[in-house]
């Protein structure tokens, strides 16, 4: 009974750890909670009707949102389409993180997808910042980093060019 128990446990400790969280794919789940919001419950019977409204949506979308639309297929000039792991789940209410772990294990890619941050110099802990956000600094100021290794390389390399790029931005 106790194994039986641990068992429980262990499993769901290991699913909620599984669980995609927002920001992991967060193109993905911000986009279709919008679309899904747009679509009234007549349209959520029909996986057709789905998928025509998502193309619709497509039309008007812009940087991050137009290229996940292009991954699904929602977009005219599309290679591949996997409309069907969208609409099939929307038409089911399936919540928006559970639809993007089922469009994630069809195309990677669809999670790769980051909005940019803003990233406030003079308020930000650099130190706090992973790597891939310290690079975006520097790759903004046209800077490079030859030698950076480590995050503390690259903490040292913005912290020698912070004061001439702040006087810049005043």
């Amino acid at each position: 009974m106790k194994t039986c128990i641990l068992y429980v446990v262990f499993f769901s400790l290991a699913c909620t750890s599984l669980a995609l969280k927002e920001e992991d794919c967060e193109v993905c789940i911000k986009t279709v909670q919008r679309f899904a919001g747009t679509l009234t419950d007549e349209v959520k019977k029909d996986t057709k009707a789905i998928e025509e409204k998502f193309k619709e949506f497509c039309k008007g979308q812009k940087n991050k949102e137009q290229r996940f639309c292009y991954y699904l297929g929602g977009m005219e000039d599309s290679a591949t389409g996997i409309l069907g792991e969208l609409s099939k789940p929307l038409s089911w209410s399936m919540p928006a993180d559970k639809v993007c772990e089922k469009l994630k294990k069809k195309d990677a890619q669809i999670c790769d997808l980051r909005y940019e941050k803003q990233i406030d110099l003079n308020t930000v802990d650099l130190k706090k910042l992973k790597v891939r956000d310290l690079k975006k600094i520097l790759s903004d100021w046209d800077e490079t980093c030859d030698g950076c290794l480590e995050k503390t390389d690259y903490i040292k390399r913005i912290e020698e060019l912070k004061p001439q790029y702040q006087r810049s931005e005043l």
